[in-house]
């Protein structure tokens, strides 16, 4: 009886093992040709992970495991590129993610640094060569090198660099190691050498001026009480919503004042060369806004943070021009209090 039970036993434990590793070839089969979501698991997964994490949107660690920190990664790459957010891989996001990832390599991780130094090594003063034109053309196009774009690390890329470095609050220290190339990457996105263009700063795009409207005709034919519209500020839907979420996300428990303030910051990063130049960009930055990385940015955004965004859009701005706030009650970064403070609305100190 015992012999009849062990081989009994034997059987059904073969056709489990059987069972799971055709389940596993199968949920592999289907999402690389379906919709990986939340839960699946496999080669797929570490693939997407990979690429995410090489374009700074994923953090965690490369497993293979589609969780938490995997969905919110997707959704915030869905958003940046101005797809339906719905934090699941579709046919659609993942040929998206892969257009972004073309110089991905199974094994790189951080972020786009592996397209012209896949070793990470420190490119600094004395170098010669591909990777500082590069250099060069990124920091040009931020407004922090002036001169000629020759390839040639000397004393005035050197500058550049510590300039960018202490303006993004880094170690000063005038070489391009992965850290630095890291944030200048993800600094100068809309270079026009991501597109085989030049680098010239002039060539970035300007922001769209909030005021006056384009056609004033039309203008002069409004009754003068009536408050412009969201859609006169040349912004997208899109922009006006995430900034409306982030005002929620980030500052609900402030003064309307405060709110606004928010809203503002947001506006004078967009006008600035050194950040993205529109808004949804501007919130989407890595670490920018603690709303985004604790995922309040998905909170429905109330009547109220939609009447600051609109202040904001209409040149309201409490601030006084900052690019930064903080709350000093919660902030981690040293860094932040080295920045020249200029008021404090609420809970928030406002700086530059």
């Amino acid at each position: 009886m015992k012999k009849y039970l062990l081989l009994f036993f034997t059987i059904a434990l073969g056709f489990f093992c059987i069972s799971m590793a055709l389940s596993s070839v199968q949920t592999e089969e289907t999402a690389a040709q379906g919709i990986v979501k939340r839960g699946a698991v496999g080669g797929p997964v570490w693939e997407i992970q990979g690429r995410l994490q090489h374009l700074g949107f994923y953090k965690g660690k490369v497993d293979g495991k589609f969780g938490w920190q995997t969905y919110w990664s997707v959704r915030n790459f869905q958003h940046r590129f101005g797809m339906k957010v719905d934090g699941t891989v579709g046919p659609k996001t993942r040929q998206k993610l892969w257009q972004a990832t073309k110089n991905w390599k199974p094994g790189t991780s951080g972020t786009a640094r592996a397209q012209s130094n896949p070793g990470g090594k420190i490119t600094k003063r004395g170098a010669v060569g591909g990777e500082v034109w590069e250099i060069q053309g990124r920091l040009q196009h931020l407004g922090f090198y002036k001169g000629n774009i020759t390839g040639k690390y000397g004393p005035a890329t050197e500058n550049a660099v510590r300039t960018f470095q202490r303006r993004f609050g880094m170690k000063v220290t005038g070489a391009v190691g992965p850290d630095t190339r890291s944030r200048l990457w993800r600094a100068s996105q809309n270079w026009p050498g991501n597109r085989g263009g030049g680098g010239a700063a002039a060539q970035r795009p300007a922001a769209p001026a909030p005021a006056p409207a384009r056609n004033p005709a039309p203008a002069r034919q409004q009754p003068a009480a009536a408050a412009p519209t969201y859609k006169a500020h040349g912004y997208s839907d899109n922009d006006l919503r995430m900034m409306a979420n982030a005002v929620y996300g980030e500052a609900r428990g402030e003064p309307y004042v405060g709110q606004v303030a928010v809203a503002a910051v947001i506006l004078n990063r967009v006008r600035s060369a050194t950040f993205p130049n529109n808004p949804t960009g501007v919130i989407f930055e890595p670490r920018a806004f603690t709303a985004v990385a604790d995922g309040q940015i998905w909170l429905s955004p109330n009547d109220t943070a939609r009447k600051a965004v609109q202040d904001a859009l209409n040149g309201w701005d409490p601030s006084g021009g900052a690019m930064y706030y903080f709350n000093p009650d919660t902030a981690t970064s040293g860094w932040i209090w080295t920045r020249p403070q200029i008021k404090k609305i609420g809970k928030h100190i406002f700086c530059n």
